[in-house]
């Protein structure tokens, strides 16, 4: 070994030892007799002291040349430090040092590798091996590791065994975009990446491994955002014989021991919300219920009373700003104009202040008295103090204006605290969704997701109503994981392609093997997906997962340190039987 210790085990109990370290030039600050050095690694950072009465002539001469980011092997004593750090944990002694050996010099790194950096996102991300040499950056990294490793031990202790499944699968035409892989022994034929383990996970349901899981890679050709990447990954889990209660039981339990193990925090039992009532009070079926600002239906209160913004509408909904009373109008015309921004969408607010002596005033005085008001502060909640907002429109298109609203609002008002946790459970989802241009069903989870039980009817009757067995998991407004109990029975599976408007032959060509696996005692079986990078974000305080990834891709799906993707060469595309596609091939 090149070093004894490491750069943040050292502290006054080891004072007057001889010692070894190695690691990264963290700072030098030269004071014309004396040179200090902070020596770091992954586990800390240790200072070093080069004094020119103290130290060898030779080996001082060599700290003056040091530079930020040069890798140093050093020997010296351990001794007390005069000027103490108290925040950090060997803030009470220093290295004199006595040899200094340089293995391997660095050029001035484009950015400072501090816990506060000059980097903006781009440069770090072209270097992500200095930006993962920063504090923040290697904290999450390390704590990513934890969370696997309890999940791991959890499902594992839990009778869950981890089993691989193929990278190299089948496209097929449900859920996002396959990113495909051309086959040079098979011309014009393509692989596809997993978008998830989700037929293989069922087939080892039917093989009789009863409780499977995998910490797995996806893959998703989707749009990209703060909290999506290309590729992600997912904890993959599978139950034999269980029914929807199983395994909300079993994966509450999981997330109860991951909030205990990793940030000392006990949660008690998930509420549960259906998919209905979760778009009623909060427009949008992930809702953050750390605060309130739930919806109020204004329809019998605040229509046919000669405002025609209202009387038009299909919905008239508001919610009560805690304290929102005290702002200016200049603070209300603002929230007006964010709500009709192109990513929101509004046609604008009507708002009602409620005073603390119990009068009210609102933007629309003219049509409404303080009875009416009055009766719109009892279905929003609103209290003395507080301020109404209310929109009105298509019943869809402004549950999820206002929602966004209530999300911007709790986030200014400081009210979404990344240390405060709330999860709960989402159920009753529809099976099906209607699509107007595709004229056709899509299944609003997958087409392997079962009915209810009490629901068969209807889809023979009215496919529309039916509920799907399906449920989320939210945590703090961001779905974390989603399941369902999955189809075993190869008639109903055969039923739920053709609402989907496959063709018996495509559904044969795309799912024969699942299907033929049914015919051979396929048992009740459900699951569910927990998505690992979001998880892991949200239980480090961020809702920003790319810090928690080792090497990600920016917003464009590109990653800029390798600068992938990129061409092939002519040869390649030969190779692989694509050079004689069309130019319009995509």
């Amino acid at each position: 070994m090149l070093r004894s210790h490491h750069c943040g085990a050292l502290n006054e109990n080891n004072t007057n030892h001889e010692v070894v370290l190695a690691g990264w030039v963290q700072k030098v600050r030269n004071k014309g007799f004396i040179v200090w050095v902070d020596l770091r690694d992954r586990y800390g950072i240790t200072q070093l002291v080069f004094d020119e009465e103290r130290t060898p002539k030779s080996v001082y001469q060599q700290s003056l040349k040091l530079g930020r980011e040069d890798v140093i092997q050093i020997k010296g004593k351990v001794i007390e430090r005069e000027s103490k750090n108290p925040n950090m944990p060997t803030g009470g002694i220093e290295i004199l040092v006595s040899e200094l050996t340089v293995l391997n010099a660095s050029k001035t790194p484009p950015f400072t590798i501090e816990t506060q950096t000059d980097g903006g996102d781009e440069l770090r991300m072209q270097y992500r091996y200095l930006d993962l040499r920063r504090k923040p950056i290697r904290e999450n990294l390390i704590f990513r590791h934890k969370v696997t490793m309890a999940v791991r031990n959890f499902l594992s202790q839990a009778g869950f065994i981890d089993v691989e499944t193929p990278y190299l699968i089948k496209s097929t035409p449900e859920g996002a975009r396959d990113f495909v892989v051309p086959s040079r022994m098979n011309s014009g034929q393509f692989y596809a990446l997993p978008q998830s383990p989700q037929t293989f996970k069922q087939l080892l349901m039917v093989a009789g491994f009863d409780k499977y899981f995998q910490i797995v890679k996806c893959f998703r050709d989707e749009d990209l955002r703060a909290d999506r990447q290309p590729e992600f990954t997912q904890i993959d889990c599978e139950m034999t014989f269980v029914e929807q209660e199983d395994v909300l039981v079993q994966f509450e339990a999981m997330i109860q021991h991951l909030l205990k193990e990793t940030k000392g925090i006990e949660l008690g039992a998930f509420p549960r919300m259906t998919f209905a009532t979760a778009m009623e009070k909060y427009g949008n079926d992930k809702p953050d219920i750390r605060f309130g600002m739930t919806f109020g239906e204004l329809n019998a209160l605040a229509q046919n009373k000669g405002f025609n913004v209202f009387d038009a509408q299909e919905l008239v909904v508001g919610i009560a700003v805690p304290g929102g009373a005290g702002m200016t109008r200049k603070e209300i015309d603002g929230w007006i104009e964010w709500v009709k921004r192109p990513q929101v969408g509004a046609k604008g607010l009507v708002w009602v202040k409620c005073h603390e002596d119990g009068s009210y005033k609102s933007s629309v005085d003219k049509f409404f008295d303080s009875e009416d008001l009055a009766q719109w502060a009892s279905v929003t909640g609103a209290n003395p103090g507080d301020l109404i907002f209310v929109m009105a429109g298509a019943t869809q298109s402004t549950r999820s204006q206002l929602s966004a609203l209530r999300m911007e609002i709790a986030e200014q008002m400081g009210l979404r605290k990344p240390d405060e946790y709330a999860a709960l459970w989402v159920t009753d989802f529809p099976l099906l969704e209607w699509d107007e241009e595709s004229q056709r069903y899509h299944a609003m989870h997958h087409p392997f997701t079962a009915p209810k039980k009490e629901n068969l009817e209807d889809l023979e009757k009215d496919p529309s109503k039916a509920k799907a067995n399906a449920y989320d998991l939210v945590l703090n407004g961001n779905e974390i994981g989603g399941g369902s109990i999955r189809i075993h029975d190869t008639a109903l599976q055969e039923k739920m392609f053709g609402l989907l408007g496959f063709t018996e032959k495509e559904a044969q060509d795309q799912f024969g093997f699942l299907m033929d696996a049914f015919q051979y005692g396929a048992p009740p079986h459900g699951g569910i997906a927990l998505g690992l990078d979001r998880l892991v974000a949200l239980l480090g305080g961020s809702e920003t997962i790319r810090d928690f990834i080792a090497f990600p891709k920016n917003n464009n799906g590109r990653d800029v340190m390798i600068n992938a993707p990129s061409a092939l060469e002519d040869a390649q595309l030969e190779e692989l039987h694509l050079k004689s596609l069309p130019k319009d091939f995509s």
